[in-house]
Parts: structure tokens; sequence; C-alpha cells
């Protein structure tokens, strides 16, 4: 069985990681959308409002598993029983950053990371546009799917 994981904070899911998932499905069996928890880290939306908001994105569709995790990626990867990280990239900022953490992980952990283009109409879209439009109150509804609601503050 091909897996995937596809790791982040998803502080909150967006249109650009929702595009990056489904034309990843005919790549995989399965992939599972890790929530990567860092205790050290502040998020706008909580823990549970994330894995429901992803649930709901997705609901029907039983290649996909959403969970969270501790730790580094790689060994939830092997935690998993996936040989494979997919990633989405906006720019050549994005693949600069990523390219040394997927040449690591492969060396280290025998883990191969997937990069995958962000289409560009949504190569302009972060979770962190997301939470600055939600801090000030700014309208974020149509870079995110419905399932994603402002936060509590």
């Amino acid at each position: 069985m091909k897996r995937a994981i596809f790791p982040g904070s998803f502080d909150p899911i967006t249109l650009g990681h929702i595009d990056i998932i489904e034309r990843a499905l005919p790549l995989f069996d399965e992939i599972v959308i890790g929530i990567g928890v860092n205790a050290e880290k502040n998020y706008m939306w909580s823990l549970e409002d994330r894995l429901q908001q992803i649930r709901n994105c997705f609901k029907g569709h039983s290649q996909i598993k959403v969970t969270s995790f501790t730790g580094l990626t790689a060994e939830f990867c092997k935690e998993q029983g996936a040989g494979y990280i997919l990633r989405g990239l906006r720019n050549t900022a994005d693949f600069s950053y990523e390219q040394t953490i997927a040449q690591a992980n492969e060396k280290v952990n025998g883990v191969d990371t997937i990069f995958l283009m962000s289409a560009p109409e949504l190569s302009f879209i972060s979770s962190s546009i997301v939470r600055d439009l939600a801090r000030n109150q700014g309208d974020f509804s149509k870079i995110v799917p419905p399932s994603v609601q402002p936060p509590a503050m």
C-alpha cells in the first residue's frame, strides 16, 4: 500500500492545502493528514477545531485519514507505515526551505518527499494570511473551505 503523510499545523486548512491533497489522491492508496502539535506554539484554532475542519472537508473520502501527532514527521511516517511525505510548494522560497528537510528525511529515515506545485491561482494563500485576516476581523472566506469559521477569541 502506498501511504503518504501530509503534515502541517493547518492553523487553519486552506484551499491551497485542499488542492494539493485532491491532486495527490490518484498517486497514493491513502493520505494521512497529520496535524503536527508543538507545545511551544500558540495556535489560533484549537486542535479539535482543526481536526474537525479537515474531517468535514473530506467526508466520504475513505482514502483520507486525519489525525494529530507530536515529534518528528519522519517518525510519524514510520508509525503510520508511510513511505512518503507530501508537501505543497507555492514558490521557490518554499522549495529552498523544504529541499534540505526532504533530503535529510530520505537519507536518515528512508522516507521520500513528493512535492506538488500549488495551482497558480492559489499560490498566494497561506495559513499565516488567514490568521492575519482573522486577527483583524477580515473576510477570509474566499481562501478557506466552508468548515473554517472565525476562531473563538
